[in-house]
């Protein structure tokens, strides 16, 4: 079948777009993982406002939804309270 150039084009550039939202969600789940990996409440929250905003932001450029966004600020806050 005969594909025009539009369709084309949107093939590039889905494929290009899938690759950069993998790239940030990758970022985003390692980021979360250092920070809890952190063992002091002390250095938990001086990186969690970074953390914070790329959760915000994946939100904005639809890399996760809101509820999930929601959810992982509040699991992460929770994890930074059990410290020490």
């Amino acid at each position: 079948m005969k594909r025009s150039i539009s369709v084309l084009k949107n093939i590039r550039k889905s494929a290009r777009q899938r690759i950069v939202n993998r790239n940030r969600k990758k970022r985003l789940k390692e980021a979360l993982k250092k920070v809890k990996k952190l063992t002091t409440k002390r250095s938990a929250m001086k990186a969690y406002p970074g953390v914070q905003s790329m959760i915000d932001r994946s939100v904005q450029d639809g890399i996760i939804k809101k509820n999930a966004a929601a959810r992982e600020k509040a699991q992460l806050l929770k994890h930074i309270n059990t410290l020490k």
